[in-house]
């Protein structure tokens, strides 16, 4: 179901088994990037507005160079050479600048991009996503605000504040609710039509690489008379095949088979919550999402007699749950193993009047300690702590620094230390793919190893990732990703105007 309340096909099943049509892209994942690929491979093109003026100067006498050739053509290592920012990744680096030119100073100069629709240069894709498009968005709780600036969640061509305004709302402290990205992501589809592409309640299974001859060259010939579009590469002698189930709306899950030249990973990394790999973890009052907690509370199962909540972790999922435990006067003990004072301690790196709600929780932190009380009621941190095991009896022992360790009576458990990728759809899990190949694929420790300029595997042709999967963990950030996907996709199938 999409959100205009139509239902889409959702895979055009094949005549016979051997006859399984071929498709130049498989996207995996309809989050921002997925989205903002789909979006480039519908013949959207982006080109440098004439008589627009860039901050950067060097940048602007290179656009200026060739105003009538699409940035998608362009040379990316060339025109993002020079560029620094908040991304370890050129090609981010390049899109936002030239969507947002200069919104890391207060700047709130226009971009620098104007969008020509160009049918004839579009590549038939299918876009596969659990939920509805705006993936990992759907699952979290709808008045959480979001970290990034409200304008920098938006995609390209649709500014988020516009159509904030078209509900009448504004941005609160200049950030947005959760609910309204989700609905925003929804909306992107519909108004640029690309529902067409996306294949919504899909669950990928496998994809692996097969021989090119074991598709039937029968039906890739009606499939070529039928429509021009979906060529296939006839130098390809191997290609990807995509299996999965979707789920009906009887709740059935209907298996679906399809292969593809190049495939997209863009599945995101809010998958599998961290495990602590403790004794005890697996029991019924130990979850690892922040919905638990809400779900908690709507059963009366915790309140404000209760005893303590256990909350692990020092980053915002676990600030988060402090401040909806707080706000619902439910007591907390706060586990963390760094110090308060740690400069990788994300509450350090967060200018104070934009996050005063995260100050808050840092300022809990540093004065509500078990050694000294402070003005915090229904709050105890214990930094450079960790739990060493849970108990049946709701006993949680927690060891510190020194070795010392104390037992605390709990009502529940939060672990909030991180998330990991689910990659079981790939060989080995996709840790073949990854920077350190002896370790699993993790977006700020170990990312998929990428070309810089073209997002595509180093160790598998034709398979590309992106966003945290390729180490780029901020929407803002996820579109140049998409940008640099989408051109050499473009180079592949010979889409590039002479």
């Amino acid at each position: 179901m999409l959100p205009d309340g139509k239902m889409y096909p959702l895979l055009t099943r094949p005549s016979n088994k051997s006859g399984l049509k071929t498709l130049p892209v498989v996207i995996i994942g309809n989050g921002p990037s997925g989205i903002c690929l789909s979006y480039l491979l519908s013949g959207y093109t982006p080109y440098f507005k004439r008589y627009s003026l860039h901050p950067h100067p060097i940048l602007q006498r290179k656009l200026e160079g060739a105003p009538e050739v699409s940035v998608l053509d362009q040379d990316l290592e060339y025109l993002s050479e020079g560029l620094e920012g908040r991304s370890h990744s050129p090609v981010a680096l390049l899109f936002d600048t030239l969507q947002r030119p200069d919104t890391d100073f207060g700047g709130t100069a226009e971009s620098v991009l104007t969008w020509w629709h160009e049918p004839d240069r579009a590549i038939p894709h299918l876009v596969l996503g659990r939920n509805a498009p705006g993936g990992a968005w759907h699952s979290i709780e709808g008045s959480m605000v979001t970290l990034s600036r409200g304008e920098w969640m938006g995609l390209p061509d649709l500014p988020f504040k516009e159509w904030l305004k078209q509900k009448r709302r504004g941005l609160r402290n200049n950030r947005a609710t959760a609910e309204d990205i989700a609905q925003y992501y929804q909306h992107y589809v519909m108004k640029k039509g690309l529902q067409k592409n996306f294949r919504c309640g899909t669950v990928v299974t496998s994809v692996r690489k097969v021989s090119a001859e074991s598709i039937s060259n029968h039906t890739q010939q009606d499939l070529q008379d039928s429509d021009p579009l979906w060529n296939s590469n006839e130098q390809s002698t191997e290609v990807f095949q995509v299996d999965g189930f979707f789920k009906t709306v009887e709740g059935d899950k209907e298996p679906f088979s399809l292969h593809a030249e190049n495939v997209v990973l863009a599945t995101g990394t809010y998958d599998n919550p961290t495990w602590l790999g403790v004794k005890g973890e697996n029991l019924s009052y130990v979850h690892h999402q922040l919905s638990a907690l809400e779900e908690a509370v709507k059963n009366n199962s915790v309140g404000i007699m209760s005893d303590p909540v256990l909350i692990l972790g020092a980053g915002l999922t676990a600030a988060d749950a402090i401040l909806f435990a707080h706000h619902c006067n439910i007591p907390v003990i706060h586990v963390f193993r760094r110090r308060v004072s740690d400069p990788g301690l994300i509450f350090n790196q967060l200018p104070k009047m934009m996050y005063p709600e995260y100050h808050k929780v840092h300022q809990m932190m540093k004065e509500q300690t078990a050694a000294c009380a402070g003005p915090y009621e229904c709050y105890i941190s214990l930094p450079e702590h960790h739990v060493l095991s849970f108990g049946k009896d709701k006993k949680c022992i927690l060891q510190d620094k020194n070795g010392c360790q104390k037992a605390y009576q709990i009502s529940m458990a939060l672990v909030l230390t991180g998330s990991n990728p689910n990659l079981s759809f790939l060989p080995n899990n996709g840790i073949d793919l990854a920077m350190d190949s002896d370790q699993p694929v993790n977006s700020k420790r170990n990312p998929i190893d990428v070309d810089p300029f073209t997002y595509e595997c180093t160790q598998e042709k034709g398979l590309y990732a992106l966003g945290p999967l390729a180490g780029d963990n901020f929407v803002r950030f996820v579109q140049g990703g998409a940008l640099a996907a989408a051109s050499s996709l473009l180079k592949k199938a010979n889409k590039n105007p002479p």
